[in-house]
Order: structure tokens, then C-alpha cells, then sequence
């Protein structure tokens, strides 16, 4: 295995509830009220629609897709999901910290070092918007690909916070058979005093609609019976994806930080300006580029 290359699980495609829209020559994020499911092909007009997204919005109502019927890869919840504090240079895209609340990695002009997180609104590093949860979760759709998924990334607090309790939740109620249940992506809104009571989305993980959590759990257990029967080592697959993600000091794609840029860090300036931080952050930039084989 290339060591600092973190392995991930193989995408076939992004599932968003938002898009990217040109507006004066800038492209800028807009948020929608329904999911997307596309490829990863990108043309000039957006990304190409998956062939899972209008499969399942021809029973959607009013077309609106706001369910996914979903399965987990890994038993393991924090495989599926992987949610950290990060702060990103702004034109790389590429992670410089990356901390849970506790510790964090952060590429420092010395190299790499950890050092204490106190999570973004005390991080003097991070402060002003620069550091984020960021939360990717890999769900598998249909049963076209066994290992294949489809990642939803997000900087949202509520999709973060509800999507790691659910997939506690159902991991120990199930007795650690959370690959075998049968989930579905919700799309859900609510309004806030910050919101200023306009609606906000936000994913949410739930048992597949008509199907009790008892008669999931129960379905879970036959299925990881079965498939244990044929041969398949689910625990050895979670073991792998283990080392995989813990092969590199921070997780990241190439073809990805073009992405986490235009999705999350809208063109607020026209040189992305980060205040405080920019005298360090253009030397770390600088370390970045000459460091590549460090940081994965």
C-alpha cells in the first residue's frame, strides 16, 4: 500500500442538495430544497446527472427528490462517516488543519505537527469562517456496484450532527449490523432565529419508509447471516478501510479540492483573501506544493 495516500471508498457519483450557478462571472453555491444524485463528470454547465437520480425522482413526488433509499458499506458508523474540523487553503483546496475538537494535524512551517483543537470559534488559526466541520458520507445505492458509493459532502452542523447519531443509533441497536440495514437519506428543513426563520436543509439518516425499526433490525440479522454464508467477511472489509483511512495524515482527493473550493468557499474576494492568516497561509501554500508526498 503507497503510504500517504489515503484510501477511500471507490465513488460512483455526489449526491448534493445544492448546485453550482454562474452569477457575474463567478461561479457561486446555491442551495436547493431537494437532493441531486450526478456522475462525476463535470461539463460546462454543471455536473452530469447520474442515471439513479432520474430513476428515482420518477417516483418521487412532484418530481422533487427527497428520499434515497441507502446502505451503508462499513458496520463501523465512523467509517461511513467522517466528520472533523478543517480549515482548507482557499485556492489549493487542499486540508492545512485538521483537528477533532481535542487534537489536530495541522501543516505548520516546520512540517506537520499536532497540536491542541479547541474547535473553530477559539482557534485563533481558524477564526473568521476559515476552519469548518467537514463531513463525508459514503452510502451505497441500488445493488448495480457492491462496493461502489456515492459521497455526500457537507460543512452543515445539522447534517453532521444528526447523520453521526443516527448511525450510532442504528450500529448499536442492531448489534453492530449496521451494513444490513435498510436506510434512506431524508432530506429535512427547519428555521432558526440565525436563519432568520427562512428554511434551512439538512440530511438526515432513517429506516426505509414502511418498515418498522424492529422488522430492520430483524432484516439485518438474516441478511448478515446469509451473506457470512456465501463468504463475504464484513468485519475483514471494515479492518480494510481502517488502514486505508489511516494511511495518509489527512484524507483528501485531488479531483476533490476543485469541489470543497467552489461548494464551500464561495468567491467572497476576487484573490480569496483569509485575513489574518494570509501571511502564514501563503507559506504554508509554499510547503504544500513542495510537500505534496507529506500530506497524501
Amino acid at each position: 500500500m503507497i503510504k500517504g495516500l489515503a484510501i477511500t471508498p471507490p465513488v460512483l457519483g455526489r449526491i448534493s442538495i445544492g448546485r453550482v450557478i454562474e452569477k457575474n462571472g463567478i461561479r457561486l453555491p446555491q442551495k436547493d430544497n431537494q437532493f441531486t444524485i450526478t456522475s462525476q463528470i463535470q461539463e460546462k454547465d454543471g455536473w452530469v446527472l447520474h442515471p439513479l437520480d432520474e430513476e428515482l425522482r420518477k417516483d418521487a413526488p412532484n418530481s422533487k427528490l427527497r428520499t434515497i433509499p441507502v446502505r451503508m458499506l462499513f458496520n463501523d458508523a465512523d467509517l461511513n462517516l467522517r466528520a472533523e474540523y478543517t480549515m482548507f487553503d482557499r485556492k489549493s483546496g487542499r486540508p492545512m488543519c485538521v483537528g477533532n475538537g481535542d487534537t489536530c494535524k495541522r501543516l505548520t512551517q516546520s512540517g506537520v505537527q499536532s497540536l491542541p483543537c479547541p474547535g473553530p470559534t477559539l482557534c485563533e488559526f481558524g477564526k473568521g469562517g476559515l476552519c469548518k466541520p467537514y463531513g463525508r458520507l459514503n452510502v451505497k445505492i441500488g445493488d448495480d456496484n457492491d462496493l461502489g458509493t456515492f459521497i455526500f459532502r457537507t460543512t452543515g452542523y445539522n447534517s453532521i450532527r444528526t447523520l453521526a447519531a443516527r448511525l450510532s443509533y442504528y450500529q448499536a441497536v442492531s448489534g453492530g449490523l449496521l451494513a444490513y440495514m435498510p436506510l434512506e437519506l431524508k432530506l429535512r428543513g427547519k428555521s432558526t432565529t440565525q436563519s432568520r426563520r427562512t428554511p434551512i436543509f439538512y440530511v438526515d439518516l432513517v429506516i426505509k419508509e414502511g418498515v418498522s425499526l424492529q422488522e430492520a433490525v430483524s432484516e439485518a440479522k438474516e441478511t448478515a447471516n446469509k451473506v457470512a454464508e456465501e463468504g463475504i467477511d464484513q468485519a475483514a472489509l471494515d479492518a480494510a478501510a481502517a488502514r486505508g483511512f489511516g494511511n495518509a495524515l489527512f484524507e483528501y482527493d485531488e479531483d476533490e479540492m476543485a469541489q470543497v473550493i467552489e461548494e464551500f468557499y464561495p468567491a467572497t474576494t476576487a484573490a480569496g483573501e483569509i485575513g489574518q492568516n494570509s501571511t502564514v497561509v501563503s507559506k504554508l501554500r509554499e510547503d504544500l506544493a513542495s510537500s505534496k508526498s507529506v500530506v497524501g
